[in-house]
């Protein structure tokens, strides 16, 4: 019983241990254009992303996102915008190529009350990436309840640079 305590408390040390080899934090910007109902209102998106990244396994990256999405407004509408809380999770088949992945959490809403509030959110995408940054293709759906169907949903690219620890 003693090697099965000893043994479980080494693997957990080894597997929290966070090194530029399995760890960093991804900082950038994406641009995106409104379709659905935020068509309507907004003529195109543009955001801010922070992540930080763990590298469960060589193939995939687990981590938690925010950031900041700006959508600017077509006439007669206002400004508003919405941050994003979650987690994420990436498939890297190899060292350097593609990868997928998704983001999904909750997204607060900012500066309007005319446009509901918040909501469950969800940003499947696929790209390409090498050691100090990614570029992706993305959807990004934010899920909000009493806003009679009107939610967020925008296409868009974006990049990321990778922040090294040590």
């Amino acid at each position: 019983m003693v090697s099965v305590f000893v043994w479980g408390a080494h693997a957990q040390q080894r597997a929290t241990e966070i090194s530029r080899k399995n760890s960093w934090i991804k900082a950038g910007v994406n641009v995106g254009l409104p379709i659905a109902d935020l068509a309507d209102q907004s003529s195109f998106a543009l955001g801010a992303d922070v992540k930080g990244q763990l590298m469960s396994t060589p193939n995939w990256g687990l981590g938690i996102t925010s950031g900041y999405t700006h959508y600017f407004p077509k006439e007669g509408y206002e400004n508003f915008g919405s941050i994003p809380v979650g987690i994420f999770g990436r498939y890297y088949p190899a060292r350097q190529g593609f990868f997928a992945g998704t983001d999904v959490g909750y997204s607060f809403q900012t500066g309007s009350d005319l446009n509901g509030n918040g909501g469950m959110y969800v940003r499947p995408q696929v790209g390409y990436h090498n050691r100090l940054w990614n570029i992706f293709g993305f959807y990004n759906g934010i899920f909000r309840k009493d806003t009679n169907g009107a939610n967020l949903q925008y296409v868009g690219i974006g990049t990321t640079f990778n922040i090294m620890f040590d």
